[in-house]
Parts: C-alpha cells; structure tokens; sequence
C-alpha cells in the first residue's frame, strides 16, 4: 500500500526510479521492489523518502489520487497543463519500463535458445 503511493506520488512528480533511488542511496532495483511491495518500507525509509519527495510522511501514507480531483486544486489553464505534464510523464515512463522488458525478454529468449541448440 505504502509502496503503491510511493510509486504514484513519483510519477506524478515525474521523477524515475532511478533519480528517486539516487536520492535515497540504493539500487534502481531494490528501489523498485519496495514500491512493489516486495520489500517492507521502514519507518527510516519512510523518512528517507518523504525527504526525497518534499512531502509529509502522512501524505503519502494517507494519498489517494482521487484526493488530487476531488478538491478545488484545478483552477486555471497553468494548473491543467501542469497536471497533462504529469501524465505525458507517467505515460513515458510506462513505455520505457515495457522497452526495458522487451529487451529483457528478448535476451532470456536469446540465452534460451542457446541452451537449446547447444
């Protein structure tokens, strides 16, 4: 739960996971296994994080995406292109995690192969 708002504060942020694992000192990899929920988030890197992302701890226990529509924070256009930023954002951070998992694919066929033909 805590990792999923992680990963959606990041996005909407426009942040990468690799910029977000930078701030925090640890793998990409590692990184991504706690927004995942792979991992457990400590209250440490709890603390850690909500200084990465310049927000309260309780705010990204408690967000909600529908926290952001639901209020009147939408008032003008700058606000609205901000807001399509975000998501031109998130949508090409998406397409990139599916590149990097065709390549990723791509070579464990490759080594299959090999395996099979040898």
């Amino acid at each position: 739960m805590i990792g999923e708002n992680v990963r959606k504060i990041r996005i909407i942020k426009g942040y990468s996971q690799q910029y977000v694992a930078d701030l925090l000192e640890m793998s990409q990899a590692a990184y991504s296994d706690m927004e995942r929920g792979k991992t457990k988030i400590s209250f440490e890197k709890l603390q850690k994080i909500s200084l990465a992302l310049n927000l309260h701890m309780n705010y990204i226990v408690n967000f909600h995406e529908n926290k952001l529509f639901s209020s009147n924070l939408i008032t003008n256009k700058e606000e609205i292109n901000e807001l399509k930023t975000h998501f031109a954002k998130e949508r090409e951070l998406y397409k990139e995690q599916i590149d990097t998992l065709k390549a990723e694919i791509s070579y464990l066929r490759s080594k299959l192969d090999i395996k099979n033909n040898s």
